[in-house]
């Protein structure tokens, strides 16, 4: 095709990021120009379309024009790799001077793009065998894979500790990008003659992370690359921190060792405060079309919706009222409902979406789900932020989805485990030991 140069990038568990697998003709400076958010860069190709640049300088759907330009590249078309119909990667071509792309060229991008999408499944398959190898007689295999490229086995560290770091930004499913920019320091000649490349880049935090050890030439040397750093870069946030600090970053989150008593019993996390907030934003945009112009109520059962109802109804866009219910359950073995706090208003005549943490057997929300059609409200709806669809013994109806988890005790994020856990900021998965020979309560 007579390119410049190419490059394989692959999707980001979100969606939001795009990280390079594969890359030919490239310098390193333009693949560490900082990470691309797949909604600023080439935005079109989520959607599954070709884009074709004619000039990367000059062009808004261009994340960085202003590296594109220092580094002579004109023209860039991109094309999707899809896999189950979804987008799941890119392929980008450059060329350093002007130029058209003929059908024959966007028909081989295709072709190409095609046999991307089966490595990318194969690759997939693999860590999902490996993931099922490695778990196998310790714990239920989870139904989440980590994405291709974020994984510590497709990663190459410098250090012992970047690793170690990396698997407590997993444990934690804080998300992560190693070495995605280098920051030019100094000149010379035109040419660049000093960069900086930190270790880490934490798209949740928008932060930057340098790490190191304590020897205090290496200390005094990262310090003034910082210093250096700030005065070019003011905009962008960076920390320099040894392994006490990381700790301490963490727990000031609500995470790792330092916050002990929060995490204590705690198997992994499942979904981080982030991802949830993410989810739920996306969640409150669909009620708030649906319900366009009309009034909402918002009905609970304490105490676990608690947390969710809160961050939804924040991301609402209309009128809402809120109203709780709270439920006891009798008979050994958890079949019995019996309403304690009925509603405090009428709903009859109102537009009801009934609120839930996690519905699994769907026992509990049937009988709630009956008991509020009795009082003839003028439509009703339900929403919850988790589906245990594998212990599901009642099909009831469920319009709005957080996320479809796996077969296991969950907790936090105002679940409990006999009381506890409710405060933690993520949703985790509770060690099999602690609750041998219990089973859920219906729900």
């Amino acid at each position: 095709m007579q390119a410049n140069g190419c490059r394989i990038l692959s999707l980001n568990s979100q969606k939001e990021y795009l990280i390079t697998v594969g890359t030919y003709g490239l310098s390193d400076l333009y693949l560490k120009k900082g990470p691309l958010d797949a909604r600023k860069s080439l935005p079109d190709i989520l959607e599954g379309k070709v884009v074709f640049i004619a000039d990367a300088a000059k062009d808004e759907r261009v994340q960085y024009p202003q590296i594109a330009l220092a580094q002579g590249i004109s023209s860039i078309i991109g094309v999707p790799v899809l896999g189950k119909g979804e987008t799941i990667g890119e392929i980008r071509i450059y060329t350093h001077e002007p130029r058209q792309f003929s059908e024959a060229d966007r028909s081989f991008l295709h072709s190409v793009a095609d046999m991307c999408a089966v490595v990318f499944e194969r690759a997939e398959l693999h860590q999902l065998l490996e993931q099922d190898h490695k778990t196998r007689g310790r714990r239920k295999k989870s139904s989440q894979v980590p994405p291709l490229p974020t994984t510590l086995e497709s990663s190459s560290f410098a250090h012992p500790s970047e690793e170690d770091f990396a698997k407590l930004l997993d444990f934690y499913c804080i998300e992560w990008l190693y070495e995605p920019r280098s920051f030019p320091l100094r000149w010379q000649g035109g040419k660049i003659a000093e960069m900086f490349t930190p270790d880490f880049y934490l798209p949740e935090l928008d932060l930057y992370v340098e790490l190191t050890t304590l020897k205090q030439n290496l200390l005094t040397e990262k310090n003034r690359k910082l210093r250096q750093l700030r005065e070019l870069y003011p905009e962008v946030n960076i920390r320099l921190l040894n392994k006490n600090d990381f700790l301490k970053l963490l727990a000031k989150y609500g995470y790792g060792p330092l916050g002990e008593a929060k995490v204590e019993g705690i198997d992994r996390v499942l979904y981080s405060n982030a991802k949830i907030q993410r989810r739920i934003r996306t969640l409150a945009r669909h009620i708030s079309r649906d319900y366009t112009g009309q009034r909402l109520v918002l009905i609970g059962i304490l105490k676990g919706v608690v947390c969710f109802m809160a961050d939804l109804m924040q991301h609402l866009s209309l009128p809402v009222t809120l109203d709780f219910m709270a439920i006891s359950y009798y008979g050994g073995d958890g079949q019995v409902v019996k309403i304690t706090r009925d509603l405090d208003s009428s709903i009859t005549g109102q537009h009801v979406l009934m609120v839930e943490d996690i519905v699994d057997t769907g026992m509990t929300l049937n009988y709630i789900l009956s008991h509020l059609s009795a009082h003839n409200p003028a439509s009703l709806r339900v929403c919850t932020l988790l589906d245990k669809r594998a212990r599901r013994l009642v099909n009831v109806p469920l319009d709005y989805v957080g996320f479809e988890v796996p077969d296991e005790f969950v907790v936090g994020y105002g679940l409990d485990y006999k009381g506890e856990y409710r405060n933690l900021p993520f949703i985790g998965i509770l060690h099999p030991e602690l609750i041998k020979g219990e089973g859920p309560t219906p729900t």
